[in-house]
């Protein structure tokens, strides 16, 4: 691949990303604009394992790609205030991010694909399951003796079927939902502004995973329980 061939790739694609960039930042409110900081924050819920996954960067090369896109995003800012005094015009920042790039060792195929993965997530912004609160109010007053026995009136059998458990580790999971449950109707109550809302949310489920974990569960039973949960629940959300 020639550098002529990358460097038309990074101009179509470095113009998008500049006038979007310091757009708000899809979490489950897209209304919502959020700080740089909160931005680079959101990029290590999100974006990273989608790096690390579909690119195959190491953890520390998507935590750098993540320190440069944070530096755009000052950059941008400072255009929008004038006060950027480092550099003339937007197309000075785009060849500064492109550097920083090459700076990391990265081919120009990877390089293709870093810019063709960001442009795939501005045109069609994928969801983020975890800092997606979701929810039902129900469990914001009803106590949890009651909520575990109408939870495993309907579906403790279907839960063991589901995921190849026992009857006390299906007791656990009960459990361990309705604690999850709970803490989401807590968490719901903070405004969506708020970003100590996507914080408590991606607290919420590493715990729950912890949890399960500890209940001696395989990675596919782990999945198919949570699966479980998504698709059975005592009232509207």
């Amino acid at each position: 691949m020639s550098n002529r061939f990358v460097g038309e790739k990074v101009l179509v694609f470095t113009i998008a990303f500049l006038l979007t960039a310091v757009a708000s930042i899809q979490a489950q409110d897209t209304n919502i604009s959020r700080t740089p900081l909160e931005q680079r924050e959101l990029f290590g819920y999100c974006e990273k394992p989608e790096l690390i996954k579909q690119l195959k960067f190491s953890p520390e090369m998507a935590d750098r790609v993540g320190e440069i896109d944070y530096w755009l995003q000052l950059q941008l800012l400072k255009f929008a205030d004038n006060t950027n005094d480092t550099f003339a015009t937007p197309k000075e920042v785009q060849d500064e991010v492109i550097k920083k790039y090459k700076a990391m060792h990265l081919s120009n195929d990877q390089i293709k694909a870093l810019l063709d993965f960001k442009k795939e997530r501005q045109a069609n912004p994928p969801p983020c399951a975890v800092i997606t609160l979701s929810y039902n109010a129900i469990f914001d007053t009803i106590p949890t003796a009651r909520a575990l026995v109408l939870y495993k009136t309907p579906f403790r059998k279907s839960l063991i079927e589901k995921a190849a458990v026992n009857g006390r580790q299906a007791d656990q999971l009960f459990e361990i939902e309705v604690w999850k449950q709970k803490e989401a109707a807590a968490i719901a109550k903070i405004p969506p502004a708020d970003f100590n809302r996507i914080r408590k949310t991606v607290a919420m489920y590493a715990e729950r995973e912890r949890r399960i974990r500890t209940i001696g569960l395989s990675e596919e039973q782990v999945n198919a329980a949570i699966q479980f949960f998504n698709e059975h629940s005592l009232g509207a959300k």
